[in-house]
């Protein structure tokens, strides 16, 4: 059989890396086995190993790229600044903490689609996602510092600005978590879960 280009072999490894984001935030890391994130990537079985030591493995490369692309629209709206939508935290809040968001747990953040699963495995997946955590807390913290500077609020220190981004990484986390949890059964309260950590979130 002819080898593989290296183009090809990334091309592979970005697919399973991609597959097992879905699958891991829709299931759970446990709950998916290498057969059937192999299939869902379109390769055999067998070739896992060629590209990861282990599933662990894998789910730190998903626990970052997850946390990059994340990370990537909360930069994107920083760099935009205020506009006729709101600032930058408000319109993260908004998007963080609507109902396409939370009916969509195989896409959009990792930070609640595996914050258990990320406590239950390796130094190494808990590690990627504590990385995405602080990236979150010094975006918060930035922006807070900036939106007091051009405001009425005056400044705001680091450390009230780290402080500020725990508490607002926290309620939407949770917030997010809680409404997934319950919008099959009671969608009245999942929709109210929102709404209100929505409103209340920037308090």
């Amino acid at each position: 059989m002819p080898r593989i280009t290296k183009e090809e072999k990334a091309r592979n490894r970005q697919n399973i890396v991609e597959a097992a984001g879905r699958m891991f935030r829709a299931q759970g890391i446990d709950a998916v086995g290498i057969a059937d994130l192999m299939k869902e990537a379109g390769l055999t079985h067998g070739g896992f190993y060629n590209h990861f030591a282990s599933k662990d493995d894998l789910a730190a490369e998903v626990c970052n790229a997850s946390f990059a692309a994340s990370l990537g629209v909360l930069r994107q709206a920083v760099e935009e600044g205020d506009v006729p939508a709101g600032p930058p935290l408000r319109r993260v809040v908004e998007d963080y903490l609507s109902a396409e968001h939370r009916d969509a747990p195989d896409g959009g953040c990792p930070s609640a689609s595996l914050v258990i699963d990320a406590g239950r495995h390796t130094e190494a997946v808990q590690r990627s996602y504590a990385a995405g955590v602080e990236g979150y807390l010094a975006g918060f913290a930035g922006e807070f510092a900036r939106e007091a500077a051009e405001g009425e609020d005056g400044e705001v220190t680091p450390e009230e600005g780290r402080e500020r981004g725990v508490l607002l990484l926290s309620r939407m986390v949770g917030a997010m978590v809680l409404a997934r949890a319950v919008r099959h059964v009671e969608p009245e309260l999942s929709d109210e879960i929102l709404r209100t950590c929505r409103a209340h979130a920037l308090d």
